[in-house]
């Protein structure tokens, strides 16, 4: 019979042999359990919005620009005022423990080495002060929380784990109805919890329900469906860190933002895991971008959705993007060999980005900003 560490060897043997993301989601889902690897790989209702988030990035074609000195190029930025070796940050992904023991450290410890920002998840499997140590830039993802002083709670833990940023998700009121999860009746193993809730609030995702998911029915009684823009002011008067709101696809949502403060939203849909037939994110950009250059300016724009290459990224900048957050294709590293998957994967983009930005004449981020896109039928 085959150990752990014989599958853990072909793994890793698997990212070498990875050279583009296809590759490495192959090789997750190669080796995770099924019910796993649907919780990370399914998406809500049936799943219209989670394809068409890949069909409008697949429409998306670029004017390259030619005779440009391009024997130098460099893929380095900066997000929320810190440096960072490329407009991509790791977004706030759940449970990392269920596909790697080592869930959420291995993760920051990659994207640190990759100079990339990691998103520390509120249902994160592993404590921020944990990956806080790790080093690098971490940010902290909160949702609203049924008793809105435990949210407040979380921020001030975060701000005083050395965390760079807030990242308040604002597009789940309750999780999505997810038919892979409730078809397999998913629920988390013992060894894997939220680790910042307490163990009431933790309990229910690991009891098995009669029907359906029960991290679903565990997330329906920790999350508040009342967020509004009042709490979002709170949240803004109550810390000094800078703040992001994940899951703006309205332009006017993305002006009051502005108005009150924040300093970056996120165009996103939540990978495709909420509202089924919401608007891809990189169709929403544009104009989200336009309003808030609109609305006075100072708050970064940032994508979510879809991304799963260089190129992506090459069209998330050009559509007025400052950066993009890849949730998806870390966890494929990460399943697939730890830290050293991850860092393949990072690595992957980079070399892919710098490769699409001297292809596209452009010898630096703030270039492929000035490219034409065309969106083709």
């Amino acid at each position: 019979m085959r150990d752990a560490d014989d599958e853990a060897a072909d793994a890793s043997h698997g990212t070498r042999d990875a050279y583009d993301l296809d590759d490495m989601e192959r090789v997750a889902a190669a080796v995770l359990p099924r019910d796993v690897w649907d919780f990370v790989a399914g998406g809500s209702g049936r799943e219209r919005t989670l394809a068409a988030d890949r069909e409008a990035f697949d429409r998306l074609y670029v004017t390259a620009r030619v005779l440009r000195d391009v024997s130098a190029r460099t893929t380095d930025t900066t997000l929320l005022g810190r440096p960072a070796r490329l407009p991509v940050a790791v977004a706030p992904v759940a449970y990392q423990r269920l596909l790697h023991p080592e869930g959420e450290l291995a993760a920051a410890r990659a994207a640190a080495a990759a100079g990339a920002p990691f998103t520390v998840a509120t249902l994160s499997s592993v404590p921020v002060e944990e990956v806080t140590a790790v080093g690098g830039t971490v940010w902290f993802q909160l949702y609203w929380l049924r008793e809105p002083g435990l949210t407040l709670d979380l921020a001030r833990r975060a701000q005083d784990a050395g965390c760079a940023a807030l990242m308040l998700t604002v597009d789940v009121p309750w999780m999505g109805r997810r038919a892979r999860d409730a078809r397999n009746g998913f629920a988390l193993p013992g060894h894997v919890r939220a680790a910042h809730l307490d163990a009431g609030a933790r309990s229910a995702a690991h009891g098995a329900p009669v029907r359906g998911s029960a991290v679903a029915a565990h997330t329906a009684a920790a999350f508040s469906a009342g967020l509004t823009w009042s709490d979002v002011a709170e949240l803004r008067s109550l810390t000094r860190l800078p703040l992001i709101l994940k899951g703006v696809l309205a332009p006017a949502d993305a002006a009051r933002a502005v108005e009150l403060g924040v300093d970056a939203v996120v165009v996103s849909n939540h990978g495709g895991r909420q509202l089924d037939g919401a608007l891809p994110g990189v169709v929403a950009l544009p104009d989200v971008a336009g309003a808030v250059a609109a609305a006075g300016g100072g708050c970064e724009v940032l994508l979510d959705g879809g991304v799963r290459g260089g190129v992506d990224v090459l069209k998330a900048l050009a559509l007025g993007a400052d950066g993009v957050l890849v949730g998806r294709p870390p966890l494929w590293g990460l399943a697939a060999a730890g830290e050293a998957g991850v860092r393949r994967v990072l690595d992957l983009l980079a070399a892919e980005l710098a490769d699409a930005l001297g292809l596209a004449g452009c010898p630096g981020v703030g270039a492929a900003r000035e490219l034409d896109v065309t969106r083709l039928p």
